[in-house]
């Protein structure tokens, strides 16, 4: 079972492209549980959350991990979508693997090379599949999303995601 944590702060349209991403894997029984961890929005996320029947956390990240009732974390910028076959890729690496992945960008979604040799590259960018476990030791401090995924050693599923649109 996964739960799903997005960090977000007023990023309510954003928010909604990413939970419709994930109705597969809830109608699949593989996500457990989505938990919006709010990092002081002031627009209408909250209720964006509430209405697709996720937890809603004003916090950080570590209080959404406390939250979190899967044994693996799926850690998602709000844009992010996960594209059709990302359920199979997770529960197989979950069931076999215990060190982090990413997800692969889709093709369409590829920036140029130069595009990518020269901007600067967010951590979360391609998801984070974690254990639990991992995440709560790393999350120490307030860390937020972003951060623990910053110079981790992981593993390339053979899924797709759309990545969020830079802010």
């Amino acid at each position: 079972m996964l739960s799903v944590l997005i960090e977000t702060r007023n990023d309510e349209e954003g928010l909604a492209r990413t939970l419709a991403s994930l109705v597969g894997g809830a109608v699949e029984g593989v996500v457990r549980d989505v938990i919006v961890c709010d990092a002081g929005s002031t627009d209408q996320t909250h209720r964006v959350a509430e209405h697709a029947g996720c937890h809603y956390v004003a916090g950080g990240l570590g209080a959404g991990i406390g939250q979190a009732k899967g044994d693996w974390l799926l850690l998602l910028e709000p844009g992010a979508r996960l594209v059709e076959g990302w359920i199979d890729e997770v529960v197989a690496h979950t069931a076999k693997q215990t060190m982090p992945a990413r997800f692969s960008r889709a093709r369409a979604n590829r920036a140029p090379f130069l595009a990518r040799v020269f901007s600067s590259k967010r951590a979360l960018a391609e998801g984070l599949v974690i254990s639990k476990r991992q995440a709560s030791a790393l999350a120490k401090g307030g860390r937020s999303a972003e951060a623990l995924a910053r110079g981790l050693a992981t593993r390339k599923l053979n899924a797709e995601i759309w990545v969020a649109p830079p802010k």
